[in-house]
């Protein structure tokens, strides 16, 4: 049982006030395998004013350079415990052991590295002229202290996505993690921590929906970045267009594979059924709809149901398993209820 009772605040475990707590179901065996604080604005407090004065102080006077190294020495962090990853992430998530270790880790990492390749020949500082002929030099600038809130399918990909940015531009984030999947939260603050990257520029808390809004409210975050439901959203936004706060949103949609006459079934069914049904079918991109000819949708859907129906799935520690659980009970119900309308 992993009960923590600290949350991530200037490079330290440090106990949370907060006295409710957010309990972690193994969606494999519906077993509680561990909770974690339910931050409240206490917390929250200081986990922004630590990262406030982070922005302010010594993370401020790094080069591009210096933070290009760390965002490196983060990645490697994250690789060198990737199966400590994999491991969490499949106990709280389900996703199969059989994909957690790419999809969940390695695809991580690669994204923080891809930042490191972009912010190396990234042009800090440039010159244009202006419209009146004159020399105008252009200074690229962080943002400031940002809040980044990640949804329960993957995890450390979408934090690595925020996390990226925030180290190689020199700003500072307050990561709030998903209820259903916030214990490998602490593992991410330790990763950063011996990247060697400044106390306060990465703090890691957790909290439900009333933590989130008052993360999202704080007068002291600059900019929110935010991934999970369009609805909420649009809860999201319409807080930051209040406040004139920068945000920027990655919510749900509709991905759409298209079949055309010509094709050869039998070379295409893996990309197009996985396409689908990767990490169980829960991932932002997931293929949702299939474009088919009239003339051979009998035909396909026949293969595709056949094909489907052909995947192992059961316990997702099993390595020969290629669909687990999903993640919760109330996504069930919503999966269910798709099927039925």
């Amino acid at each position: 049982m992993d009960d923590q009772t600290t949350i991530f605040i200037d490079n330290e475990h440090v106990a949370a006030e907060a006295t409710d707590r957010i309990t972690v179901i193994n969606p494999a065996t519906e077993e509680t395998i561990g909770s974690v604080p339910d931050c409240g604005p206490a917390d929250i407090d200081r986990a922004v004013a630590s990262s406030v004065a982070a922005f302010k102080g010594e993370w401020r006077r790094w080069t591009p350079d210096e933070r290009v190294e760390a965002l490196s020495r983060f990645s490697q962090a994250i690789q060198a415990r990737a199966q400590e990853f994999a491991d969490v992430i499949t106990a709280e998530v389900g996703t199969p052991a059989s994909q957690s270790i790419m999809v969940q880790v390695f695809a991580s990492t690669m994204v923080l590295d891809q930042y490191v390749n972009v912010a190396k020949n990234y042009a800090w500082q440039e010159q244009r002229q202006g419209s009146l002929g004159q020399r105008v030099l252009i200074n690229k600038q962080p943002v400031g202290v940002c809040a980044g809130i990640v949804p329960w399918n993957v995890p450390l990909f979408i934090a690595a996505m925020k996390l990226g940015p925030v180290i190689a531009t020199g700003s500072t984030m307050v990561l709030k993690t998903a209820p259903e999947t916030p214990l490998h939260g602490r593992l991410i603050g330790e990763c950063a921590k011996e990247a060697g990257i400044p106390d306060g520029v990465i703090n890691v808390v957790s909290a439900d929906r009333a933590g989130s809004e008052y993360l999202v409210r704080h007068p002291d975050i600059d900019k929110v970045s935010f991934t999970g439901s369009a609805l909420t959203g649009s809860i999201v936004a319409s807080i930051c267009g209040e406040q004139i706060k920068r945000c920027t949103l990655e919510l749900g949609g509709k991905s759409a594979g298209i079949i055309l006459d010509d094709v050869d079934l039998d070379a295409v069914m893996n990309d197009l059924v996985m396409s689908g049904m990767l990490n169980t079918g829960q991932a932002c991109g997931a293929q949702t709809r299939i474009l088919v000819p009239d003339n051979r949708h009998d035909e396909i859907v026949e293969a595709l149901a056949a094909a489907v129906g052909a995947l192992p799935y059961g316990d997702p520690t099993d390595p020969n398993m290629v669909l687990g659980p999903l993640v919760s009970g109330r996504q069930h119900e919503k999966v269910g209820g798709y099927l039925e309308a």
